[in-house]
């Protein structure tokens, strides 16, 4: 076995025993000072692992106060702080040699999902191993994913099995998902729960980590952005069935209308996941079980305060008193939104005072979890509000995070808006637009399909054979994008090509105006091409979009390609992005209208200069930047919705975005969606 196969076997059945045998049992770890409690196997490979002083747990800092089988949370400082620490012991081994014998002598003292967490951080970031590809989520934890209804039958049909049985199980989960239709809210339960939706929350966070001494270009502002695509995209399913957009969550003093039952199982053993009932409060933060200090729902209403103070006095203050002004027009120096975002997500090391803006949006996300049982007088674990690989899940989280756009959108609202030079690209003209699927042009189809993992991966069924998970998903058929432009230059000419894509009608069937519709683009790609003189054909696969990840890999498909440490590869950054089926929201069975916005800006305003050797990724670079490296546009996220219109624009009467195309390098074009269900054929 590789050294990348045996440290990649670490993140199989995260709850048994580390001497259980992995990789189908082609790998097994032995404890030098005690008998092996595992055999031999003919075929596999044995691992002695020698005694370790730096694995001792009196080494590991805070590492080992979170309880083993209870839930971790990256929304808890205290639990942040175990991260920090365990992540720091995996960054100071050497090799990959190094850290898996290291990380193997950990793994039966620590937190099981801390300790998924720790080991995917020093992949992504300790510079030797970043050739490395990182497992679904789904397979290392099927329990975060699936009922524990599903679970507990599947591991009794394994015993019941007998061994020569040659037919392996399977699960299948979806559409309907943890509820009923009575609720409308349960209609957009399939996309809530969607196993790629909430691996890429999971993924995001760990990517751009609070509190873990990494300060990512613009890490404030993606912060910002890429939340806010999820609400738009959000609020385009929600069209999609038939429902409102989604309201925000802003008074903490009045019950939450919608409870959350997931179904899951924090582990393996079934410690459920604490539920909420309809009508619950938030209450104030009353427990002492997870060094957690007391919190009322007050100081969150005074951090809220603050920061609208500051957006609307257009500064913050510094621990120190200095003023800090907040503006997205700087040439030099962090962007407002920026210093915005690292405050309101409270990274306390990138905050302008932590003690005076708080700690905002991790404490909402806890005590939102902890509502149903704030002073753990009935001993619950925390809500899937407290776990990014399940928040997403519940429909307060959007609810939460409407909210946190609208502060950021107040403060986008006091930026000075773009000027017609800002907007414009003088010499090229886009002529003609479309997009193409299966001969058909501008008519877009979504369905139902189905991705299969091995849940035996991540969970011990005692059986011979693979237990397999079948999801069902959205899904959308594959689509180009066909672009004409004419470049009235006499050279070649660099762009930047914009993509967005957002309804055309709101709730009441109504043409949106522009300052409406202006939340609900969403960005579908962006990519640079060079203008030969005269006219451009210009064709883009879908599936080439700058913000989904089309790689979800299992361990299966790592088993087939094996690595070596020093092997070239950027799958392990490629990992963050949104889900590529999730690319198009759902529309409707009769069809339903969306625009899409094509924007051509020049490049040589656009581009930023790079280090040298500075890496790159092919996908997800609107969500997830680049590794190592600034963000590769310097125009504001989600440019040019982000601001109100041109005054020039609006005295001309412009209401909608459809009137932008008055400049020659924009179009818009009006495109159907039809969700087919079961009829999907791609």
């Amino acid at each position: 076995m590789s050294e990348a196969q045996s440290l990649l076997s670490l993140f199989e059945k995260p709850y048994p025993d580390v001497t259980t045998p992995r990789a189908n049992e082609a790998i097994v770890f032995e404890m030098e000072e005690r008998p092996a409690v595992s055999v031999r196997l003919g075929a596999g490979s044995t691992i002695n692992l020698r005694k370790r002083p730096d694995a001792d747990p009196s080494r590991l800092g805070t590492a080992t106060v979170i309880p083993r089988g209870s839930a971790f949370s990256f929304f808890v400082r205290t639990h942040r702080q175990a991260a920090k620490d365990l992540c720091d012991a995996f960054m100071k081994t050497t090799g990959v040699q190094d850290l898996m014998e290291f990380a193997a002598r950990v793994k039966n003292i620590v937190n099981e999902s801390l300790f998924i967490y720790s080991l995917s951080f020093v992949i992504l970031h300790k510079k030797e191993l970043r050739n490395f590809r990182l497992p679904s989520l789904v397979e290392v934890f099927p329990q975060k994913f699936v009922p524990v209804e599903h679970l507990v039958k599947s591991q009794q049909e394994a015993v019941r099995r007998d061994k020569n049985e040659e037919t392996q199980m399977v699960i299948e989960h979806g559409p309907d998902f943890s509820s009923t239709s009575i609720k409308p809210e349960h209609r957009v339960s399939y996309w809530r729960e969607d196993y790629g939706l909430n691996i890429h929350h999971w993924h995001w966070h760990l990517v751009y980590p609070i509190e873990m001494n990494v300060n990512r270009d613009r890490k404030g502002e993606i912060f910002f952005y890429m939340h806010q695509q999820m609400i738009t995209r959000y609020d385009m399913e929600r069209l999609s069935v038939g429902l409102r957009r989604v309201e925000k969550l802003e008074n903490w003093r009045i019950p939450i209308p919608d409870g959350y039952f997931s179904k899951l199982t924090v582990n393996n053993s079934g410690r459920a996941w604490g539920t909420r009932q309809d009508t619950t409060n938030m209450k104030d933060f009353r427990r002492n079980d997870i060094g957690l200090q007391q919190l009322d729902i007050t100081e969150l209403e005074v951090w809220r305060n603050r920061l609208m103070d500051a957006i609307h006095q257009g500064y913050m203050k510094n621990a120190k008193g200095d003023t800090i002004h907040l503006s997205d027009d700087v040439t030099t120096g962090k962007r407002g939104i920026d210093i915005l975002g690292d405050a309101f997500e409270a990274d306390s090391s990138l905050s302008p005072h932590f003690q005076f803006y708080g700690d905002l949006h991790n404490m909402a996300h806890v005590l939102i979890s902890f509502s149903h049982d704030n002073d753990n007088a009935h001993k619950e674990e925390m809500g899937v509000m407290g776990d990014s690989a399940t928040a997403m899940r519940d429909p307060v989280f959007y609810r939460l995070h409407k909210f946190v756009d609208d502060v950021f959108q107040a403060y986008k609202l006091t930026q000075r808006p773009y000027t017609l030079e800002n907007l414009s690209m003088p010499g090229v003209v886009v002529n003609q637009v479309s997009v193409t699927s299966k001969k058909q042009v501008n008519k877009l189809t979504t369905g139902w399909s189905m991705r299969e993992f091995e849940a035996s991966r991540g969970i011990d069924f005692s059986s011979p054979k693979p237990v397999i998970l079948r999801l069902t998903h959205l899904d959308s058929v594959p689509f180009n994008y066909h672009i004409e432009i004419t470049n009235n230059e006499p050279r070649p000419t660099v762009v930047t090509v914009r993509i967005f894509l957002a309804p055309k009608h709101n709730g009441a069937g109504e043409e949106m105006p522009f300052m409406e519709q202006r939340v609900l683009w969403s960005e579908m790609d962006k990519f640079n091409h060079t203008l030969n003189p005269g006219k451009n054909q210009i064709v883009r696969a879908s599936k080439d979009s700058s913000v989904t990840n089309p790689n979800d890999f299992t361990f299966r498909d790592l088993n087939a390609r094996p690595m070596t440490s020093t092997e070239a590869s950027e799958f392990d950054f490629c990992g963050c992005g949104w889900p590529q089926h999730l690319l198009l929201p759902r529309g409707k069975p009769e069809g339903m209208t969306f625009q899409l916005f094509f924007m051509i800006t020049d490049f040589e305003k656009d581009k930023v200069e790079q280090a040298r050797g500075a890496r790159s990724c092919a996908n997800a670079v609107s969500f997830c930047g680049v590794l190592d490296a600034k963000f590769p546009d310097s125009r504001p996220m989600g440019f040019p919705f982000d601001r109100r219109p041109p005054p020039s624009l609006l005295d001309a009467s412009v209401l909608t975005a459809a009137d932008y195309a008055r400049l020659g390098n924009i179009m818009m074009q009006d495109i159907t969606i039809t969700f087919l269900g079961d009829k999907l054929v791609k």
